[in-house]
């Protein structure tokens, strides 16, 4: 293992702890995954996709199908399907008040790198991973636009 690389920070991902309406730029990771946690018995979770840092283009990205939901305090994850859409509604399901929604970067539109994903009614963490250059974690370029 390379000295400064043994960390999975910059060697295997990057973290926006909070995330919600923040751009990420796509372009140094494969994919990013959205966690999120409800704190007020309801979360509704929606994924745009802009051309710039500015959030110029900003559309819909109608890419949610399959999401997990599971327990904030760890537990068994179930999938659920829907048909396509850029939004999932966790409702006032009392069991599973956490959600994990994985976008792949090839899943954006031609000409969009950018990714936002705003939380109604909770917190969203984004984890971005499958980075395309590994480094140490002081080291890794800005995430955000």
């Amino acid at each position: 293992m390379t000295a400064g690389y043994g960390l999975g920070l910059g060697r295997v991902f990057n973290v926006v702890p909070s995330a919600s309406g923040a751009l990420i730029n796509m372009r140094d990771y494969g994919a990013v995954s959205f966690v999120t946690f409800e704190d007020d018995g309801s979360t509704i979770l929606t994924l745009t996709e802009s051309t710039s840092a500015a959030g110029a283009g900003e559309q819909a990205l109608a890419a949610i199908t399959k999401i997990h939901k599971g327990p904030g305090i760890g537990g068994t994850w179930t999938e659920v399907t829907q048909s396509a859409a850029s939004t999932y509604d966790l409702a006032d399901d009392t069991t599973n008040d956490a959600v994990v929604y994985t976008v792949e970067a090839a899943e954006l539109s031609d000409g969009y790198d950018f990714i936002e994903c705003t939380v109604d009614g909770g917190v969203v963490m984004a984890i971005c991973h499958d980075l395309m250059v590994s480094r140490a974690g002081d080291k890794l370029a800005t995430t955000i636009a």
